[in-house]
Parts: structure tokens; C-alpha cells; sequence
């Protein structure tokens, strides 16, 4: 899980945060920075093909791979190439390009995660998914340490093109990993539907999915997506101009690479482990609610450290409380929403709780760079801290209800 962890997280940051850095860096207005976020919002419409990477078996490479292994193969073939693509172009007369090409590592990383999510959960039971989550996390958050300090590292030294082409080489350890693997023993579904007409297949790569969720929650169903859609939407939100705000305060990028990328790294899975031990310990929706609340609170730190002069000691100390929560928040969700896949629809399933995890914020994050310019970092920051109320108060609601439940 570490090493599938790394697969998934290497592309994220090279077309989120460190396209933005390395955008603002080249002069790139904000405005500009945030719409490029945008190519992110390919990572919540993965449910559109999630059905597909289900049930549809490749030619040659599902007969010697199967299910999983043969789509995560080729997403990460894809994603090599629309790396190598983002960095033999030029930022000032090839905008255009850049961004195709970050479509197409989106939309490969996308498939991916799609998946490496359905290998996950079909390879271990409901009672070791906390534990499979932190691992999880703990590899996502090692890619993003390269392709977060990794690059800014090589873009000091060198410039963000060579970064760029070291990433794609990076990516070579999932294509390692992937053919290392084995294959769940759920795979054999796939057999199974094989022998069934295509307007069977199609309701069963489609239609049940989504029937089987709502059959199991009822009502409550539209309140658990309410959820999922809401309760990252704080934290993904301030992430866009993260990197942009950095910059302006007047840090360099070895600066950002040292404190916030790999200081924070650590952070990170120190929060990723404290949320798996919590799950153990005390369930779901108690660790689910600290999370929400973290989450929230960090952001008024950085609207704080918007209104001094850059200080590495406090940028350090507000990256800390940032990185511990979002750890901690992102390991229990990831248990939270697999608890409610199940197997034989995991993709697909799994990829409608995803989408909605980041599609909201997503678009928000998309004027950010505009909200900054006219309002500037400190009300964004609030702003950005005040829309994770709901997901606050929905996990509040949820908890009772379930504590009231387990009373009767």
C-alpha cells in the first residue's frame, strides 16, 4: 500500500500546488494560477469512466495483469507521457500546451486512482482498512515529498523543466510495483459477467452500483454524499494558492521546499498515523468529527501569517498545525469511505465518494487566485476556513445519530 500510495501521489501536486508555484514563479498572474486548478477537477469526474475501469478487460494486458493491475498500468504509461509533454514546453508561449498535457496526467492519475482504490479495498477485509488507509497515506504523502520538495529542489538548482522530466522518471517505481503484484481474489466477478448479455453488463457496470448504495443507506444516502461532497471542501479550497502565498510573502524556493514540504511531510504522517490509531480506538465518526474541526481551524493560522513578515519559525509552526490535521483528517476519511464501498462495485463506488470528496472545492479553488487579487490573503483565508462550518455540523449530526442508535 506504501508503494501504490507513491503511484497515486506523485502526479497530484506536479498539476495542483507545484504547477502553481512553478507557474507564479514564471510571472504567471494569479488569475491564471487558478483556473489552472481546474485541470484538477478531472480527478471528482472519475465516476463518468469509473464503470469501465471495472468491468472493461484490456486487450493482452487484463489476460496477464487482470482487472486492477492492467488499468493501473496503463493510467501510469499515460501519465509518464503527459509529464514528459508538461516539460518540454515553454510556460510563456505554450500555455496551451501545458495545460493538455495536464489534462492528460489528470486524467490518467484519475484512472488510477480509480483503480489502485478498487485493489485496495477488494484486497483486505472492512477490520484492516484503517490500518490499509495509513499505509496508504503514508506512501501518497512520500510522493508528494517528491514531487513537492523533490521539485522545488531541482527547479532551485536547476529549472522546472528538468523537475518535471525527473518526475516522469519517477513515476517508473508504480509501473514496478504494479507488475510486482498479485491479483484480489475478488477479480473473479469479472468471469462472471463475461457470460452475461451487454444490456446486463451495462446495468451491472452502470446502474447497480449506485442502486446497491442507496438500497443499503436509504434516505440517509443523500446525507453521506452531502457529507463526502462538503468535508474536505476547507481544506482543498486553500490549497491552490498555497504555494502562490509562499511566494508573495517573500520566501524562495528552497526555503519552501525545507519548511513546508518536507518539515510538513513529517507532520503529515504523524497525523496520518495518530487518525489510523484513533480509528482503532475509537471508530469512524469521532476521529471524522476532530478531523473536520482541525481542518478548519488551521486555515485561520495562515490568515494570521499573512499579516507578518516572513519568519521561517512561524511559517514552520503554522505548517505544523496545517499538515498534522490534514494528515489525521485525510487518513480517517479515506477509512470512512471505504467502509461504505462494497465489493464486486468497489470502483465504481468508491470513485462517486471520491469525486464528490474534492469536486466542489475544486471549482471554488478555481477563483481563488481571483478572490485573493481582490480581497487579498487574509480574507481568503478566512473565507476559505468558514465554508468547513457544514462539514462540521453534518459529522456532529451524524455521530449523535449513531451514538443514539447504539443506545436503543
Amino acid at each position: 500500500m506504501i508503494a501504490l500510495g507513491f503511484a497515486a501521489g506523485l502526479p497530484y501536486l506536479l498539476i495542483f500546488s507545484t504547477l502553481s508555484a512553478w507557474l507564479r514563479d514564471e510571472g504567471i498572474e494569479r488569475s491564471v494560477i487558478g483556473f489552472f486548478s481546474w485541470v484538477s477537477v478531472t480527478y471528482s469526474i472519475k465516476i463518468l469512466w469509473s464503470p469501465i475501469v471495472d468491468k472493461v478487460r484490456l486487450p493482452i494486458l487484463t489476460r496477464f495483469l487482470g482487472q486492477r493491475r492492467s488499468w493501473m498500468l496503463l493510467a501510469q504509461f499515460g501519465i509518464i507521457a503527459g509529464l514528459i509533454g508538461m516539460a518540454s514546453a515553454d510556460t510563456h508561449t505554450q500555455l496551451a500546451t501545458i495545460a493538455g498535457c495536464a489534462i492528460l496526467v489528470a486524467f490518467c492519475s484519475a484512472t488510477q486512482d480509480v483503480s489502485i482504490d478498487a485493489f485496495r479495498i477488494e484486497s483486505s477485509v472492512t477490520e484492516y482498512q484503517g490500518a490499509m488507509a495509513a499505509m496508504y497515506v503514508l506512501g501518497y504523502r512520500l510522493a508528494l515529498l517528491v514531487a513537492g520538495a523533490g521539485s522545488f529542489y531541482i527547479a532551485e538548482f536547476f529549472d522546472w523543466h528538468t523537475a518535471y522530466f525527473a518526475m516522469a522518471a519517477a513515476m517508473s517505481f508504480g509501473v514496478i510495483t504494479t507488475l510486482c503484484l498479485r491479483s484480489p481474489a475478488a477479480e473473479n466477478t469479472f468471469k462472471k459477467l463475461e457470460k452475461t448479455t451487454f444490456l446486463n453488463q451495462v446495468r451491472d457496470a452502470i446502474i447497480h452500483p449506485f442502486t446497491d448504495f442507496f438500497a443499503r443507506q436509504g434516505r440517509l444516502g443523500w446525507l453521506i454524499l452531502l457529507l463526502i461532497a462538503i468535508y474536505k471542501m476547507s481544506d482543498v479550497t486553500m490549497g491552490v494558492m498555497a504555494n502562490p502565498f509562499y511566494l508573495d510573502l517573500g520566501f524562495n524556493k528552497k526555503e519552501i521546499a525545507e519548511i513546508s514540504k518536507i518539515f510538513g511531510f513529517f507532520m503529515t504522517i504523524a497525523g496520518a498515523a495518530l487518525g489510523g490509531v484513533f480509528v482503532v480506538r475509537y471508530g469512524v465518526m469521532r476521529p471524522l468529527l476532530v478531523g473536520a474541526i482541525a481542518t478548519a481551524s488551521t486555515n485561520l493560522l495562515f490568515a494570521a501569517l499573512a499579516n507578518t513578515k516572513p519568519d521561517l519559525t512561524l511559517l514552520a509552526g503554522v505548517i505544523s498545525a496545517d499538515n498534522l490535521s490534514g494528515g489525521f483528517a485525510t487518513a480517517v476519511f479515506i477509512a470512512y469511505l471505504s467502509g461504505l464501498a462494497r465489493s464486486g462495485y468497489t470502483a465504481t463506488q468508491y470513485a462517486l465518494f471520491s469525486s464528490l470528496m474534492t469536486f466542489p472545492a475544486q471549482l471554488l479553488g478555481g477563483f481563488s487566485g481571483i478572490i485573493v487579487d481582490r480581497f487579498g490573503y487574509i480574507n481568503f483565508f478566512i473565507y476559505a476556513s468558514l465554508i468547513g462550518l457544514p462539514a462540521i455540523f453534518l459529522v456532529f449530526w451524524f455521530w449523535r445519530r449513531e451514538l443514539a442508535e447504539l443506545k436503543t
